[in-house]
């Protein structure tokens, strides 16, 4: 009989990644960037929020005290060290083939006193996942602060990208019956500087009160399986300098369209559950 312990998965692996992403709906990575790279992105979104704070349309309200603003991925310092990242490719190329498409970059922002969101999905499920059970988006997430408890934590349930949604509000918000289904499921994720997770935005999920006096900005990264059509929720764009620059590798990945100035983002992906109430 051999005694020795088994090898720790090897997190490139595809195996190991749709194990994760097929079966509890979300894995992460821990050390993936630096801690510096976090704190670059940190500064970047402090400056992209004050100046969507005061653009009409800027930042969409998630609820009280809690936003979600989409940004040009030229005004990011370390966009392309994100998307280039191997777990970032391995993890798309496993869950979607050579041809993934780069849809969607953006920020949340869950400010002191933010409160416990309802329980939700991001969209509807679309009948390749109801139906075809096949996952068709992604939702990468690098947080640009240490995680405290009190901090308002992501909060998930996992198994649940598979739920039926017949009884969801709008396909993405579940009765208040369920509730202690994902409750007895939930995990709150309370990642550090330097780590990156992936989810599926199906999984059910929810943002939890922030009791601090401080933000917990987080970095978003949509991604989908080649006709998804989750970019027409977004609006990349690229002027011809900065896709100039740009790999040959990561161009073919992007979705979204080249101008010869960037133009503000009017953000076609509300949630109207999120806006007006918490739970």
């Amino acid at each position: 009989m051999n005694s020795t312990s088994p090898a720790p998965p090897d997190p490139l692996d595809p195996a190991t990644i749709l194990g994760n992403l097929y079966g509890p709906g979300i894995m992460g990575l821990r050390g993936a960037f630096s801690r510096a790279y976090a704190d670059t992105l940190a500064e970047d979104i402090a400056v992209l929020f004050e100046e969507a704070l005061a653009r009409p349309g800027g930042a969409v309200g998630r609820g009280p005290k809690r936003y979600y603003v989409e940004i040009h991925p030229e005004r990011l310092r370390g966009f392309v060290e994100l998307v280039a990242h191997p777990w970032v490719a391995a993890v798309c190329e496993s869950v979607f083939g050579p041809q993934y498409e780069i849809v969607e970059i953006g920020f949340d922002v869950p400010g002191p006193g933010a409160m416990d969101q309802p329980w939700h999905r991001d969209f509807p499920a679309p009948p390749e996942t109801t139906v075809g059970r096949r996952l068709t988006s992604l939702a990468f997430n690098v947080t640009t602060v240490d995680v405290l408890e009190n901090m308002g934590p992501f909060e998930i349930a996992p198994g649940t990208q598979w739920d039926d949604p017949s009884r969801y509000e709008h396909g993405m918000f579940p009765p208040r019956d369920l509730y202690s289904r994902y409750e007895s499921r939930s995990e709150l994720k309370m990642p550090q500087r330097g780590d990156i997770s992936v989810r599926s935005a199906l999984t059910i999920h929810r943002g939890t009160a922030n009791r601090s006096d401080r933000s917990r900005p987080v970095l978003v990264l949509g991604v989908d399986a080649p006709g998804a059509g989750n970019a027409e929720r977004h609006d990349l764009q690229f002027t011809p300098t900065y896709y100039e620059t740009l790999p040959e590798s990561l161009r073919s990945h992007l979705s979204g369209r080249i101008v010869e100035t960037l133009e503000p983002i009017v953000q076609a992906h509300t949630i109207e559950g999120l806006v007006m109430g918490e739970a």
